[in-house]
């Protein structure tokens, strides 16, 4: 089977990765991919965002099922477009991706639902969200309601600071149209998880638990990001810890997206946060997270085409997954200034001795070809991911590899993994 992979991060380097070695794997292309994915299969020219290039390469290219990264395309309807041409698609259609794209949505599906979540108030305009947070004394969580990439989030402990993130997202518009709705809630104290899970629309079956760090500064200070790091499993997520949010979060809300007339299909991941209370949830994502993929999909011994054909068929009830059952970390490499303004075109050395390296893999995120070099092309710039006998070990063998990179301006956390060592 000819597949198409669509994303150029480090989340499609991961997929790319694990696809070829797939035996149903005939042709894999990846659009735009990226360095890092051209050594699995061809780098296709076409932006994420250009549906019906996408469309139509893929019906030339005989492809039998096209996967969706980002959750941008997911969200503009391109699995409906893959569907109503006859290709499978692995991924939500248009109208279930709202379950990320639109938080407002999402929220209302938890609350018709009895999902635990925050309290939360959605306004749509400025001065109405200004006066309710002035009326707080709270510490509070302010949410661009659409898709920002992972950075239209801030957690305020002063309302002061909570009315300049509300007037930062909706009067600067500093994310576009994903800020015209608001929502702000109650801040959650907690570890977060994170749970990723297949689903078919009925079969739900749930990966490794994983956790990611969203906040740039070490210690979780500082802005957030799209992620600077992760590990898998999260020690804090026990067993009977996944039931309860199986029992209490997954099953009644796919129940609930097939009762509002928007079935989910795909991967669905909830953002976690493990309160005194019980879990709560944080968000939906209608894809795989980046970068929790890095070091979920480097324990998976299954096949992962298998599994993605299965969830497109509606036979998810017949998969059963095989893990590694040694943990993973990843370290992600970012540009000086990222979630800021940063530059590129910085020279990456040390690849290939880092790649080298037993038990590690180094996932491009954002990187591009100058001649023969590899050079930083986004903010994210590598995840350094690696297997060990224990999570300290996994730690420290990633931080080796990354000790062997590096390019002008490189910055990244020294304590990914630490909260599971401690």
């Amino acid at each position: 089977m000819n597949v198409l992979l669509i994303g150029g991060g480090g989340r499609e380097h991961a997929i790319a990765w694990k696809l070829a070695g797939s035996t149903k794997l005939d042709k894999l292309f990846i659009a735009p991919g990226n360095p890092g994915t051209a050594a699995y299969g061809e780098n296709v020219d076409i932006s994420v965002d250009d549906i019906d290039g996408l469309v139509e390469f893929a019906k030339k290219a005989d492809v039998g099922l096209a996967i969706v990264g980002p959750e941008d395309p997911l969200a503009a309807g391109i699995v409906d477009a893959f569907e109503a041409n006859g290709i499978k698609a692995f991924g939500p259609n248009g109208g279930a991706a709202q379950l990320e794209a639109d938080k407002a949505f999402a929220k209302e599906i938890m609350r018709a639902n009895s999902i635990p979540t925050a309290e939360t108030h959605v306004f749509h305009n400025y001065q109405d969200a200004k006066a309710y947070i002035a009326s707080r004394d709270e510490a509070v969580v302010v949410k661009a309601a659409g898709l920002a990439k992972g950075k239209g989030v801030f957690v305020c402990d002063e309302p002061s600071d909570a009315i300049i993130a509300a007037e930062k997202i909706m009067v600067d518009n500093a994310f576009g149209d994903a800020g015209a709705t608001l929502v702000v809630e109650e801040k959650l104290l907690g570890q977060e998880a994170s749970i990723l899970a297949f689903v078919d629309g009925r079969s739900i079956y749930v990966m490794e638990s994983s956790q990611d760090h969203k906040a740039v500064g070490e210690g979780d200070t500082g802005d957030n990001t799209g992620g600077m790091g992760a590990y898998s499993p999260a020690p804090v997520v026990t067993e009977s810890l996944m039931e309860q949010i199986i029992k209490e979060v997954l099953v009644p809300t796919v129940d609930g997206m097939n009762r509002n007339g928007t079935p989910y299909r795909g991967m669905l991941y909830a953002g976690i946060m493990l309160t005194k209370g019980g879990p709560r949830v944080l968000e939906f994502n209608v894809r795989f997270g980046d970068p929790e993929t890095q070091p979920i999909l480097i324990r998976l011994k299954s096949d992962l085409l298998d599994v993605m054909l299965a969830v497109c068929d509606g036979r998810l009830d017949e998969v059963s997954l095989e893990w590694d059952e040694r943990p993973a970390v990843c370290v992600v490499l970012a540009s000086g200034g990222y979630p800021g303004s940063y530059e590129k075109g910085k020279k990456i050395r040390g690849l290939e001795e880092a790649g080298k390296m037993k038990d590690v893999m180094v996932f491009h995120a954002g990187t591009a070809m100058a001649g023969d070099d590899v050079v930083t092309a986004g903010g994210r710039v590598l995840g350094v991911t690696a297997v060990g006998d224990t999570i300290a070990l996994a730690k420290k063998l990633a931080y080796e590899a990354v000790s062997k990179i590096s390019f002008e301006g490189m910055y990244y956390r020294g304590d990914i993994a630490d909260k599971a060592i401690e």
